[in-house]
């Protein structure tokens, strides 16, 4: 089974809104997804996280959440406010490759690839960790439309590509009713600059969409690497 890893080249960039669509897609292509979020930040204990949006969004699915914390920032840095002791590398690494067993495993990060999930490791750390363990690994990358995201869309796939993983595609997570020159050219200059395929744009606002309409359209926005 494939273990896919949804990183942002930034935070609010739509990580969560893609994740529902490669839910979705997954499905589309006849497989059981799982969705992991290791770290949830920015909740309280009875506010709903991202997984419960991609529920919302994607409909019901396998998953489970790791540890929850209030402050939005990065874990490693909320769960020191909050004097939490987050898991270890080795025991997310099992949790995942427990659930690839029998599913497709969508691993959902908090911000981009160097922010640490835990005390000193990053998403980058435990997407390798897997790969080492004998599953195949593929990221896909979700960028912003307009100005800037070249360089932080190219400095993310370097990153990852660096720590010899593999990218699937990147994502546009969040794409204008109304794009602007750069957003219109961007879509031409990303698959240039970083040597990997656009698999699609979800359109702004996707987010508030009920299950119903989400999964119908969400085909037509996200399409799987080959």
């Amino acid at each position: 089974m494939t273990v896919w890893f949804v990183t942002g080249t930034d935070t609010g960039v739509g990580k969560t809104v893609a994740t529902a669509a490669l839910v979705v897609a997954l499905r589309d292509a006849g497989l059981t997804p799982y969705v992991i979020k290791p770290a949830q930040t920015g909740v309280g204990p009875d506010e709903p996280g991202d997984l419960d949006d991609v529920r919302r969004l994607a409909g019901a699915v396998a998953g489970h959440e790791g540890t929850r914390l209030r402050a939005p920032l990065a874990p490693d840095t909320a769960a020191r406010l909050e004097g939490v002791d987050l898991p270890d590398l080795r025991a997310q690494r099992d949790a995942i490759i427990a659930a690839a067993i029998e599913h497709d495993v969508v691993v959902e990060g908090a911000g981009g690839v160097l922010v640490n999930l835990g005390a000193h490791w990053n998403v980058l750390d435990l997407a390798q960790a897997v790969a080492h363990a004998g599953h195949h690994v593929v990221f896909l990358v979700v960028a912003r439309a307009g100005l800037g995201t070249l360089n932080h869309a190219a400095l993310t796939v370097q990153a990852i590509q660096r720590r010899e993983l593999e990218v699937g595609g990147l994502v546009i997570g969040s794409w204008p009713e109304e794009p602007d020159l750069a957003a219109e050219q961007n879509l031409l200059d990303l698959p240039l600059l970083t040597g990997v395929s656009l698999l699609g744009r979800i359109p702004a606002g996707a987010g508030g969409l009920g299950t119903q309409e989400f999964t119908a359209q969400a085909a037509s926005w996200l399409t799987l690497p080959r």
